[in-house]
């Protein structure tokens, strides 16, 4: 078993398994889950694409995921609608943060930090969410599976990233 596979189950175990009582365990249903665990379902199944390099459907892997962990994702909702709008952008969400990338190359960003960077760029794109919650977000993600110091680097791209990105819409507006 990956170690991908360790980390979803203990997640899983912990996140969306909750306390009955203190000898019974009851699933959530996927209606109950924090906008955190649907972050969390995305980053993973980013991951599994990614891992895959992208020769995978996405409907293969969420089926794979529901199968193996015991989850009920539909396949005609958001977290899946989300992921394949990530996975379908990537190239050029790619490009926005790569001017930010100061003395580095796209290619030395690691894999974890990479799709976090992609997802966190497409929540600007395409949501409302607060700039600091998208930001934070990231930084729980990459404390979580990104390597040590992943966190900052990120909050140092996405930190500009928003400012252009919420100054657009104001001007928008």
């Amino acid at each position: 078993m990956n170690s991908l596979c360790t980390v979803t189950k203990d997640i899983y175990k912990d996140d969306i398994l909750e306390q009955k009582d203190e000898h019974e365990q009851i699933e959530k249903n996927y209606e109950d889950l924090s906008r955190r665990d649907v972050r969390s379902l995305v980053f993973h199944f980013l991951y599994a694409a990614e891992a895959f390099e992208y020769q995978e459907s996405l409907q293969s892997i969420i089926n794979n995921f529901n199968h193996g962990f015991d989850l009920d994702v539909p396949l005609d909702g958001e977290i899946f609608t989300i992921t394949n709008s990530i996975i379908n952008d990537r190239d050029s969400l790619e490009k926005i943060y790569e001017p930010y990338l100061d003395n580095w190359r796209a290619e030395r960003v690691s894999v974890c930090t990479k799709l976090i960077l992609f997802f966190s760029i497409w929540e600007f794109k395409n949501t409302q969410t607060d700039a600091r919650i998208i930001i934070n977000e990231a930084i729980e993600l990459a404390k979580c599976f990104a390597e040590q110091d992943a966190y900052r680097f990120i909050n140092g791209i996405l930190d500009p990233i928003s400012k252009e990105f919420r100054k657009d819409a104001s001007t928008e507006n």
